[in-house]
């Protein structure tokens, strides 16, 4: 068929021609749009799961919903390696920006620039006293001169509460809210993570029009935890998980019904068969095929001529490129987890290749021949390259799905 006319789009963020199985979380955000418009108590809200289940993806659809509701927004990515401060001061002068034209008094627009600017341009030493990094020392685009007082203590937990509080505040002048969202959120740093929490708790007890919409691997709700011991009551939790099979077939016939094109039931079967439910593999999938397949409907031997060019770039693109950046005896470790995984899921039933059961860190150790403590430093590695999470204590899974089948694949 047609390559030009393909409908299904397998990338970082993207956004497929069909956004099946997410209709509750755009329900829930719409219902906690309204409630705070209505001046009603609301928790911010937290996406977690897998990679390439399309959390990405929905919380730029969830930052839709808010600017057709006229709300000022900001979105970032949380690196490892830089502080809360800039990017956060990016998002609001963007989402402040957007609300200014409609507020009546500029001097109180004037006036949160300056209190912001003053926490964008306040920087901290490092530990040994040298110059911060010339990334952190960043001269925001604002006109008006940093304001004196507020939100320049220089500590981040303090600086934060009075930061958002005060957009919080512009927001309300015009009867409208403030969103902001975190994408990686669980790469923040301990001392960003416990100050995010401390101004959602401010912000929610004085009932401000700002929430906080962050999006991370399985284990966000841990790094929050470990921040502010209040923080499993202070956010909505919503797990974003693969798709169930409805969902599944939605997201390849609705697009592809739009070109004239059909799937035959079985074509269909191999299809959730192959991509597991994950919504990046049903795109990759369906894209392949759609290159291959002769004419409509589109049948099982298309799917099966088609596979293996899928899985060749999910290989290269998806799988190996996250391979390569692990060093030798992190890909040790890997390894052992593949083979753990398979067998543990053998063992609770399961018996499925496309699921890789958590391992306790002990079985991985014994299957090494290594202490456990010997492997601290390729298990934290793991975990801060986003390849590994542990979700619960003693034990960790890949943050990628299928990707202990890759590994049980490649040559030792």
């Amino acid at each position: 068929m047609d390559p030009v006319r393909n409908p299904y789009a397998p990338g970082a963020g993207q956004r497929p021609p069909e956004l099946a199985g997410r209709g509750r979380e755009l329900d829930v955000f719409d219902v906690v749009l309204e409630r705070i418009a209505r001046g009603r108590p609301e928790r911010s809200l937290m996406l977690t799961g897998l990679r390439g289940v399309g959390k990405t993806v929905l919380l730029n659809t969830l930052r839709s919903q808010a600017i057709n509701r006229l709300w000022g927004t900001g979105k970032i990515e949380a690196r490892p390696d830089q502080s809360l401060r800039r990017p956060i001061a990016a998002a609001l002068h963007m989402a402040v920006r957007e609300l200014a034209p409609r507020h009546r008094a500029p001097d109180r627009i004037d006036a949160f620039l300056g209190v912001l600017k003053a926490f964008a341009q306040r920087t901290v030493p490092t530990a040994r006293g040298a110059a911060p990094k010339l990334r952190d020392r960043w001269q925001p685009g604002i006109d008006v001169p940093a304001s004196s007082g507020r939100a320049d203590s220089g500590d981040i937990e303090i600086d934060l509460v009075e930061l958002l509080t005060d957009a919080a505040g512009v927001a309300a002048d015009v009867g409208t809210g403030i969103a902001v969202f975190i994408d990686e959120m669980q790469d923040l740093g301990a001392e960003d993570v416990s100050a995010l929490c401390a101004a959602c708790h401010e912000l929610s007890q004085l009932g401000a029009p700002l929430i906080v919409v962050g999006a991370g691997l399985p284990h966000l709700p841990a790094v929050l935890s470990a921040a502010k011991s209040y923080s499993e009551r202070l956010f909505r939790y919503q797990r974003i998980d693969r798709l169930d099979r409805l969902a599944a077939d939605q997201a390849l016939c609705a697009p592809a019904a739009r070109e004239g094109v059909e799937y035959e039931q079985k074509a269909l079967d191999l299809l959730y068969e192959k991509s597991g439910g994950y919504p990046y593999f049903v795109q990759a999938y369906g894209k392949a095929t759609w290159d291959h397949a002769p004419r409509s409907p589109i049948t099982t031997a298309d799917v099966r001529v088609a596979a293996p060019e899928a899985e060749a770039e999910l290989a290269v693109g998806f799988f190996g490129s996250r391979f390569e950046r692990a060093t030798p005896a992190e890909r040790e470790y890997m390894r052992a987890m593949a083979t753990l995984s398979l067998v543990r899921g053998e063992d609770d039933g399961g018996g499925r290749d496309d699921m890789d059961a958590a391992v306790p860190t002990a079985e991985i150790a014994r299957a090494l021949g290594r202490k456990p403590a010997s492997l601290s430093p390729a298990r934290d590695a793991l975990i801060k390259k986003g390849l590994i999470y542990s979700g619960e204590r003693g034990t960790v899974a890949f943050t990628v799905p299928h990707f202990g089948r890759y590994l049980r694949t490649q040559p030792t």
